[in-house]
């Protein structure tokens, strides 16, 4: 039997646990939001946000799966959603074959200005309102050294696409 190394001592169990539980209802109440307000999915809103707040609001596909952490097939198929509903457009990149480009419609900008007040209230009302200008900046700080070095591995984009035999 391999030894699995030491385990989290108390405090780290206890952050860890604080932080999946934050986030875990954080989650819940922007869903929430998001559904009754706009008939989206969180990912559909993370998807929506991004292609606003892009350039000529358009990004390649495998750039939108890095950007919000969701699976190639699952970014499709929330994509294609989307698209069905007039808030998105999706065509082959001009520079690469293999590529998808997916753009924002005036529609999807309508949807995320609609959406986006009350969920701002909502993340404010929840994760900021019981914090101090401190706690905020600590809490940015962490996180931000966490996601980086979270990040430091290739995306998954980059990774070789598994179950997939070559026939070379």
């Amino acid at each position: 039997m391999v030894d699995p190394g030491p385990g989290l001592n108390s405090e780290q169990l206890a952050a860890y646990f604080a932080l999946m539980e934050v986030s875990s209802l954080l989650q819940y109440a922007v869903d929430e939001h998001l559904r009754a307000d706009g008939d989206l999915s969180y990912v559909q809103f993370q998807i929506l946000a991004r292609l606003v707040d892009a350039p000529e609001g358009r990004l390649r596909m495998t750039d939108l799966a890095d950007g919000v952490v969701y699976s190639r097939s699952g970014l499709t198929y929330q994509a294609g959603l989307l698209d069905k509903r007039g808030l998105i457009t999706r065509a082959p990149s001009p520079d690469d074959e293999r590529s998808v480009v997916v753009t924002v419609t005036d529609a999807g900008r309508d949807l995320i200005a609609r959406v986006l007040p009350g969920h701002v209230d909502r993340v404010r009302q929840l994760l900021f309102e019981p914090m101090t200008g401190t706690d905020l900046a600590a809490l940015s700080t962490v996180l931000g050294r966490v996601r980086d070095h979270m990040r430091a591995t290739p995306p998954r984009s980059a990774k070789p696409r598994t179950g997939r035999k070559r026939t070379d």
